[in-house]
């Protein structure tokens, strides 16, 4: 799908909630959009215009980058000068609430004219960009099957330099540090090693704590690539596990499985969940799983939807999520096993590839 191909997705989705013009201030969404990758960034939008401001330092990038919009270099603030533009060509605006602060809503309404300033923007009733940005276009899915593959390899790059006694944060280095040397723009968020009883913790940020001699390590990253995010957990051993810390493996390994077989157009993000979770609900193990199945990934690493209780959303082709149940046992260790996956027409494609039967260094 082109530039111009979303920005009519826009204008057709904006007509369905009665909006004949719309500013998007988030950045993922801009870029989107128009393909500008830069730190400042508004896109107004009508149903005949489609203009992008930023400012003096994005003058040759937003040249370059940008598609199927007009660029207007700002000489204050792009936020204003964007709103100033919609007050002469529309009567109302739409923003969307969940990416603007009370501070830039002040902002934005002190740009318009007093007459039209407690009137002119309203909050959409539904992220309206986000939802279109859900499914992936045949290019997006081929960025993203590149950003997973270099994942992979950085696994299977920085899998010999895991023994016991080893900082968190030495692994966590030797992560990054193949990441960008095989190319990648980034992470897609803070490197998560956690080791012995820290991986009992979902979110355990690596510290200058050691390997243990016997237990589990999990590895929670992800890179960007062409813009997309990548994002894998790998849960592997070192020493000697006992025989509840191995059937405990065994059964997170089967929920993993289990809520990719349940990844499929039609099927809903709750029903995804719950094939995770009654795996471990069998295995006595649920009260130890913590958190949602799994999230959206795109531009960027957490977006819709969401696999959890309770989320009706139906999956369609060209949605990618990630399933990635886990239990979290204080004191003792976690265990959490992730891939991300992409819905097909008939059923799904895992994008990473990396062994999940237990690996013991």
């Amino acid at each position: 799908m082109s530039d111009v191909d979303r920005l009519n997705a826009l204008r057709a989705a904006m007509a369905k909630e009665d909006l004949k013009a719309m500013l998007v201030t988030h950045l993922p969404d801009v870029r989107w959009l128009c393909g500008f990758s830069g730190s400042n960034a508004v896109l107004a939008v009508t149903a005949k215009k489609a203009v992008m401001f930023t400012d003096g330092r994005y003058t040759t990038q937003a040249k370059q980058e940008v598609r199927g919009a007009r660029v207007v270099i700002a000489k204050k603030s792009a936020l204003k000068e964007a709103c100033a533009l919609l007050e002469r060509e529309a009567k109302h605006a739409g923003y969307d609430a969940a990416h603007t602060t009370v501070g830039a809503l002040d902002e934005m309404r002190a740009a318009v004219s007093g007459k039209v300033r407690r009137s002119f923007f309203a909050a959409v009733r539904k992220p309206v960009v986000a939802e279109l940005r859900m499914v992936k276009d045949a290019g997006e899915l081929r960025l993203m099957e590149k950003a997973a593959a270099l994942g992979d390899r950085v696994f299977s790059a920085v899998l010999p330099h895991i023994e016991s006694g080893v900082p968190e944060t030495e692994i966590a280095a030797s992560v990054e540090f193949f990441a960008r040397s095989m190319g990648a723009e980034g992470m897609s968020f803070e490197t998560i090693v956690a080791s012995g009883d820290r991986s009992a913790l979902p979110h355990g940020k690596a510290s200058s704590r050691k390997t243990p001699r016997n237990g589990f390590i999990t590895l929670d990253f992800g890179v960007i690539l062409n813009g997309y995010c990548s994002d894998m957990t790998r849960t592997v051993s070192v020493g000697r596990l006992s025989s509840r810390e191995r059937a405990a493996y065994d059964a997170v390994l089967e929920a993993q499985r289990a809520g990719v077989l349940a990844v499929k157009p039609g099927a809903t993000c709750a029903g995804v969940d719950e094939a995770a979770r009654n795996v471990l609900r069998k295995a006595g193990l649920a009260k130890y799983f913590t958190h949602s199945t799994g999230h959206g990934v795109g531009l960027e690493i957490h977006e819709a939807p969401r696999l959890a209780a309770g989320q009706t959303q139906e999956l369609k082709p060209g949605m990618v999520v990630t399933v990635e149940p886990g239990i979290y046992i204080a004191g003792k260790f976690g265990i959490r096993i992730e891939d991300m996956v992409a819905v097909t027409e008939c059923g799904n494609r895992v994008l990473t590839n990396s062994p999940k039967a237990l690996i013991e260094l």
